[in-house]
């Protein structure tokens, strides 16, 4: 049977229903189906297709091992977002969790208790203090907190090309109470990479392309779920217009201001500071 404009979506259905996984098998034919389905509804033109495959060809060239374009263009499009809602659906008490957005880096170095996260970078002290717990409160003694953050301009390490080391990024372990202290600057929303065929798309639209002030954390504790999350500050800029829908209210956090003194992990502290505490609540497996 030749292809045509009626049966062509149901003869790649039936070519890709022949994949030799059944979830590929699964995969591929909703895809094709809903690929057509958008190319009939927009009664997609030639040049438009080929524009397409022009943006995602450029897109994919932009990615390297400190960037992923991508990843980007999948968070603001809602896929990465509407991916973390299906996979974690978690109980009520549990932290939510966000995107893992483009700049993780894995391999952050291990550093101790209350480690000045900054390393004298410019900026407002903050310091996180709080526990990891399970659904049922019991302390996570030993647990990792995989932490990254933007500096003060809102840059991360991997838009930095002179930097070749680790740089707002490390991993804490919770204390045998499960209690943690870290010690950092304070973020501020930022801007994401517009320079490439995402912001390119964007610059098209009236989309706000900022994400509100936040710190990344992973926390991957054996015996519960992996929780990727952020803490966001109260009260700051694009909270209800984060451009990649990352924002949930348990979530938003305020920053208290205190003057210089004495800091939460009892060391002198000789500038006024930012205090904020947050438990995260791990769900169990």
């Amino acid at each position: 049977m030749f292809a045509d404009e009626d049966n062509i979506t149901e003869l790649a259905v039936q070519r890709w229903a022949t994949a030799h996984s059944p979830r590929l098998g699964e995969l591929m034919t909703a895809l094709v189906r809903h690929l057509h389905a958008f190319a009939t509804e927009v009664r997609l033109t030639e040049d438009e297709w080929a524009a397409a495959l022009q943006w995602l060809t450029a897109a994919g060239q932009t990615c390297d091992d400190k960037r992923q374009e991508l990843i980007l263009a999948s968070d603001v499009l809602g896929l990465s977002m509407l991916v973390v809602q299906l996979n974690n659906r978690f109980a009520p008490e549990a932290t939510p969790a966000t995107v893992l957005g483009p700049f993780h880096i894995d391999g952050s170095p291990t550093v101790p208790d209350g480690f000045d996260l900054s390393e004298g970078l410019a900026g407002t002290p903050l310091y996180i203090t709080g526990k990891v717990t399970d659904t049922g409160g019991k302390p996570l003694a030993g647990a990792v907190l995989d932490v990254w953050q933007a500096d003060a301009d809102g840059a991360y390490e991997a838009q930095i090309p002179e930097i070749d080391e680790a740089r707002l990024r490390a991993k804490y372990r919770t204390r045998e109470d499960g209690s943690y202290c870290i010690r950092t600057i304070a973020p501020r929303g930022y801007a994401i990479p517009m320079d490439g065929p995402v912001g390119d798309l964007i610059h098209r639209t009236d989309i706000s392309w900022f994400r509100p002030a936040h710190i990344h954390f992973l926390i991957d504790e054996p015996g519960h779920r992996k929780l990727i999350t952020h803490l966001f500050q109260e009260g700051g800029e694009y909270l209800d217009s984060d451009v990649v829908f990352g924002v949930k209210d348990p979530l938003i956090v305020r920053f208290t201001e205190h003057p210089a003194g004495t800091a939460p992990d009892g060391d002198p502290i000789d500038e006024p500071y930012l205090h904020a505490t947050y438990d995260f609540v791990l769900q169990p497996e």
